[in-house]
């Protein structure tokens, strides 16, 4: 494998499309992408003021005993001071009880990162955005590891890393928003109310998810378990306490990050999820993947094209069905099947809720 990279390359890359920003009018857009360096400057020089301090953030891996990915980020946040109570206020730079609070951060451009994992260090750097998303070379038993991340300056922080026996034959990969928790995303003010003020203890688990995932993990307890989720980094802390705190297993947060690229105005969703994929399709060939989702937003449509792809990867496509009035406000989408092509080789279920996807699956004998 080539060097371990922060952004690992699509196995598929997009063509340019002529009608998109970044190739119809790019000097236009260059000059865009100089002014958010410019607005970039002025926020660092701003926390700076503030007194923020460097802190590092580091989340969950998975990988192989060969190979693991790992993934963190360096952000400039408020100074936790020190005591007892400074210990608290430093998790406001992952994420306090108030979401608002970490998006207050800024990211740490191109700083060095030292990650000590199975007694071996490793030295990568972060990128634009301050996040760290790289492939390391490991010799690591089956199970849960702990990686060690740190920066000159900063306290090391530790995070899990679970790796995943040869032998596995089964995994999950589950969106979050609407999936596996309730957040009203399509309505525009509720979603900004829940993403910035809700504290995570008001967010409302979907019902009978948790008992699924668990059911799952009791099922196949080798199987990795992953959250694959077009929300920001910035929330990646909060989504995880709500997670172990409504007892959904364990697993890594694949999240994106918001804002303009070199290729686009915005960051593809679809494509963050596209790509992560078709990343674990090529890391675990033999794995098949439970594919848990909504039908609110694009889940379908992705599920589908990667069953087209990988029917032998794709054991099952488990699909919430929004209300009607979820539906609606979500845009229309289906309210039923999904909207694409069948998948002969795949089987779909659908339910409002956990314990109907349960109960397909008992039928389908994945559970």
């Amino acid at each position: 494998m080539s060097a371990p990279s922060p952004n690992p390359p699509s196995p598929n890359p997009p063509s340019p499309n002529p009608s998109s920003p970044a190739t119809h009018s790019r000097p236009f857009f260059h000059i865009v992408l100089r002014l958010g360096s410019a607005v970039y400057r002025l926020r660092v020089r701003q926390a700076k003021r503030w007194n923020f301090v460097e802190q590092m953030v580091a989340y969950s891996g998975y990988g192989t005993p060969a190979q693991v990915r790992l993934l963190g980020r360096v952000l400039l946040a408020s100074n936790p001071g020190t005591g007892d109570r400074s210990d608290r206020a430093a998790k406001a730079v992952v994420g306090n009880v108030r979401g608002w609070r970490a998006f207050t951060s800024v990211p740490v451009q191109n700083r060095e990162v030292e990650i000590e994992l199975g007694g071996t260090l490793h030295r990568v750097r972060a990128d634009r955005g301050g996040l760290i998303d790289t492939n390391v070379q490991v010799r690591l038993d089956p199970g849960w590891h702990t990686a060690v991340f740190r920066t000159a300056g900063t306290d090391p922080v530790e995070a899990p890393v679970f790796v995943i026996a040869p032998d596995t034959r089964f995994g999950i990969v589950s969106d979050i928003d609407d999936t596996v928790m309730v957040t009203a995303l399509p309505r525009p003010f509720l979603a900004l109310w829940n993403t910035f003020v809700v504290s995570e203890h008001a967010r409302t688990p979907t019902p009978g998810m948790a008992v699924l995932m668990d059911r799952l993990a009791v099922e196949y307890p080798d199987a990795p378990v992953i959250y694959l989720s077009t929300g920001p980094w910035n929330a990646a802390p909060t989504l995880a306490r709500f997670l172990a705190r409504n007892m959904y297993p364990a697993g890594a947060l694949l999240l994106t990050d918001w804002g303009l690229t070199q290729e686009r105005w915005f960051r593809s969703g679809r494509e963050h999820k596209r790509k992560n994929l078709e990343l674990l399709a090529k890391e675990f060939p033999g794995i098949r993947w439970l594919l848990i989702g909504d039908n609110g937003q694009h889940d379908e449509e992705i599920y589908a094209d990667f069953s087209r792809r990988h029917p032998d990867l794709t054991a099952a496509v488990a699909i919430r069905q929004l209300s009607v009035g979820e539906s609606v406000l979500s845009g229309g989408r289906s309210a039923g099947g999904h909207q694409d092509q069948p998948v002969p080789p795949t089987d779909w279920v659908y339910a409002p809720d956990g314990a109907g996807m349960a109960k397909q699956l008992r039928e389908l004998r994945i559970l």
